[in-house]
């Protein structure tokens, strides 16, 4: 028989450009497919997971190809359809394929030479049947705190480790460091079986007779296990956990019959993704007839089209069309995709999805560790539909989950920014790729919003999608009362406590005594934005950051938002010496404090990126307001994200400027949705709520809209100024920053690339400026913004654009400068 030889295209996670080809091992040809990782050698040393993206038998020209060191996998973890959608996100965001597999794939799916290993903090020397070499790495690890794959390489003295690693990583000897971050542990319980003596008939009713005189409540466990485990004849186990339960006893009892011989306890391993039963029916739902013409009307447009914008208000019933929508795709035997744009937003819908779906339901997002990433990875990937999850509920990184039978996208809250990642590549927008994805699945996109990005709403109006209004709220709640205090009069009339006008410690003390709920919205978080010597106006700088620090009095520091430098509070002016240096501004934590020294019997949280660093701060934050254990929740953009509360009877805005006056092109389209999305909080269950806005300039025209609720006022005259300016949706953005330590030659490097870029394309160019953030972790940045009409090839722009960049990076002078490309960017 003729030996084939065999060539494989294989993706690296590295941000470079291309496939790179290796020879496959003669003893792989029956087992090497697409979408499966293997450890290869790339340059001298190192050591990387690659994907098999193609294989074939067309021999490279001009140099010997490597070996494919092993192979890792037994079935593929990545399918065509995502290899597809990578290479799409690739061309579309520009960026390299490495930086896109570096993005979709869990961290302990790409271990490299530089991975570093640790001890499993659980690993007991003896525990596990460890081979020669794995007994070396491990004996290594107790002397000392880390190696990495290279070292373990070094010791072993074996080239192939990735599969060595592997193994000691599923016999949980090791862990990499990421899961050692994360500190994650496995979650293990308890299982109770039967022991073989009292398998037997006569053996068991002996026993009963002798628990009936003694042992009463061990006599109800062993009847307690018997009538859960028993099954023709055969005894399974049983959770310790679930067995206490039923019999409504305790550990030291079960202890007992251990140790009369009646029961063995072993602990295994569990899944740390929750289980929970279906309870309810979604053909329960009943609909009220605005739900039900827009449910036919969303069927209707799915005939053909393949997008749709479903612009429902407030607490218009949006989610429990979704629940119907989801129901019969999954009777289809399809796929469901739920994006949310916030994980907080995650813990209350999961809640409803899983009454209605159950264990179907997964939750994906970047605050599970690396165990639980790749559980779920695996769970949507399994071929068996016991096994596999048909509902995958999470935030922008889902998309990159490996579908294979999709048949519905859905994008909550379309228009949230959250959608957008800024840094690092690729840097896409979810909700654009995720139709995009759908696409190749064939699948339908609905997305839901109560105020819709100009984008999407532009494409609806132009036919492109389909457009289903839903203006009427669920069981004719009323819309809630909008009330703008002008702040400058209610500070001459010295009517105004701190940053609380009367208007709204009214209203706050009013809701308190009602036994109801309040939020209160500011877009900062931390105590003061920034400190101000009164006499000089000096303030404290970021030192690697052109940015003011932050004052986090629970922390006393100042803190930058950018790096992360912190520095003790001065004393004094660093410049004049003055003792008379301010804080000027307000974030979320003084907000909580001052309300508490105004309304001390109040019960006030914070709810903001300080407050919810840690896995379950979130849910935490939510189960405690849902419960009523907290008055008041100070917040952030968190507070304002479709959560549902049913004793919020008052929202505050506590400063409405600072989001208008910001300067962005979409500062009036985001301040209208962020203003009406946390007024939308207040008001449900059966009362009209009150929303109070706090403004210097109650008189402003955004403001004026989110009183009338009219978005089509504020669109129309905001889609005429873009148009005149050349902005989306009539024109596309690309941004380059570039980036180097050294001002001049940035400067110098800038003013180059620039002058290309103007005559590639004439009176499309702006820039290259300095940002508002002129400088960021000592990097200086300059910024070039290029327009181009959406008559024009995107294709070919970015074509001659890549040319462009490639000429620029061959400048040797110019080598260290960085570019980062952002397509779509704001």
């Amino acid at each position: 028989m003729e030996r084939t030889t065999l060539f494989a295209e294989l993706l690296l996670p590295l941000p470079i450009k291309g496939l790179f080809t290796y020879r496959v091992p003669f003893e792989l040809n029956d087992f090497i497919r697409p979408g499966q990782r293997v450890a290869v050698q790339f340059g001298r040393k190192k050591l990387y997971t690659a994907l098999v993206k193609n294989i074939h038998e067309k021999v490279p020209k001009g140099y010997t190809p490597k070996y494919i060191l092993s192979l890792l996998d037994e079935t593929p973890i990545v399918n065509s359809i995502q290899f597809s959608f990578w290479d799409w996100i690739s061309d579309y965001y520009m960026c390299h394929p490495g930086e896109v597999m570096n993005a979709a794939l869990p961290s302990a799916f790409k271990l490299a030479s530089e991975s570093k290993i640790h001890l499993n903090p659980d690993f007991k020397p003896g525990d596990s049947n460890m081979n020669e070499r794995e007994a070396l790495i491990a004996e290594a690890l107790i002397h000392r705190n880390f190696l990495s794959v290279k070292e373990a390489s070094d010791i072993t003295g074996q080239l192939k480790i990735l599969p060595l690693i592997n193994t000691m990583i599923e016999k949980r000897v090791i862990i990499l460091e990421e899961e050692l971050k994360d500190r994650y542990k496995p979650r293990m319980e308890d299982y109770v079986m039967l022991t073989e003596a009292y398998q037997e008939e006569k053996a068991l009713r002996k026993m009963y007779e002798q628990l009936e005189k003694r042992a009463f409540k061990q006599l109800q466990i062993l009847i307690a296990y018997i009538n859960m485990s028993a099954d023709d004849g055969s005894y399974r186990e049983i959770r310790k956990s679930t067995l206490l339960k039923a019999a409504d006893a305790s550990k030291q009892q079960l202890k007992g019959l251990e140790k009369k011989g009646v029961f063995i306890l072993e602990e295994r391993i569990i899944s740390r993704l929750s289980d929970s039963e279906a309870s309810t029916d979604p053909k329960e739902i009943v609909f009220n007839e605005f739900q039900q013409k827009a449910l036919e009307q969303i069927k209707a447009d799915f005939r053909d089209k393949d997008v749709s914008l479903l612009y429902g208000v407030t607490s218009s019933g949006k989610t429990e069309i979704y629940i119907h929508l989801i129901d019969e795709v999954l009777r289809k035997g399809k796929q469901i995709l739920y994006l949310l744009p916030e994980i907080a937003l995650t813990t209350q819908i999961i809640y409803r999805l899983q009454q209605y779906f159950g264990d179907k339901v997964g939750v994906y997002h970047s605050r599970y560790n690396e165990g639980e990433r790749i559980e779920i990875w695996n769970k949507v990937n399994s071929d068996d539909p016991d096994e596999r999850y048909s509902i995958i509920l999470g935030a922008r990184s889902a998309v990159f989950l490996p579908f294979s039978k999709l048949g519905l996208v859905i994008v909550d809250e379309e228009h949230d920014q959250s959608y957008k990642q800024f840094d690092p590549a690729p840097r896409y927008h979810a909700r654009d790729s995720a139709i995009y994805l759908a696409g190749l699945h064939g699948a339908k996109t609905l997305l839901g919003t109560a105020t819709p990005s100009f984008e999407s709403y532009f494409n609806a109006k132009n036919g492109k999608y389909g457009l289903i209004m839903l203006a009427q709220r669920y069981r004719d709640l009323e819309m809630p009362e909008i009330i703008v205090s002008d702040i400058r009069k209610e500070m001459r009339k010295k009517n105004a406590q701190s940053h609380f006008t009367k208007i709204l410690l009214d209203h706050i003390e009013e809701a308190l005594a009602k036994k109801e709920q309040v939020i209160l919205f500011q877009n900062r978080r931390g105590f003061s934005p920034r400190l101000e010597c009164e006499i000089c106006a000096w303030i404290p700088m970021c030192t690697r950051c052109d940015i003011s620090l932050t004052y986090h009095k629970r922390a006393d520091h100042l803190r930058c938002h950018y790096c992360g430098y912190s520095t003790r509070v001065p004393a004094e002016c660093g410049h004049c010496g003055s003792s008379r240096v301010l804080m000027r501004g307000f974030g979320t934590e003084k907000i909580e404090e001052e309300l508490s020294i105004i309304i001390p019997e109040a019960n006030i949280r914070r709810m903001d990126l300080d407050t919810t660093r840690k896995k379950y701060g979130h849910q935490l934050i939510i189960n405690a307001f849902e419960k009523h254990e907290i008055d008041v929740l100070v917040g952030t953009q968190m507070v304002t994200k479709g959560l549902d509360f049913d004793l919020v009877s008052v929202v505050g805005i506590m400063n409405a400027d600072n989001m208008i006056n910001f300067p962005d092109f979409r500062a009036y389209e985001r301040s209208f949705q962020l203003m009406a999305q946390v007024a939308g909080r207040s008001g449900r269950k059966n009362r009209q709520g009150k929303v109070i806005i706090q403004s210097y300039k109650p008189s402003h025209e955004v403001i004026k809209d989110v009183v009338e609720n009219d978005f089509t006022g504020l669109y129309a005259r905001q889609m005429a100024e873009r148009n005149r300016f050349k902005y989306p949706p009539y024109y596309r953005l690309i941004q380059l920053k570039l980036l180097y330590k050294d001002y001049r030659l940035l400067n110098e490097a800038s003013k180059v690339l620039g002058t290309q870029l103007h005559a590639t394309f004439p009176k499309q160019v702006l820039g290259p400026e300095y940002p508002l953030v002129s400088r960021i972790k000592n990097q200086y940045i300059k910024q070039i913004l290029i327009k181009t009409s959406r008559k024009e090839s995107v294709v070919a722009v970015k074509k001659e654009l890549q040319k462009q960049l490639e000429e620029f990076a061959a400048l040797k002078e110019f080598k260290r400068v960085r570019i980062k490309v952002d397509v779509d960017p704001y």
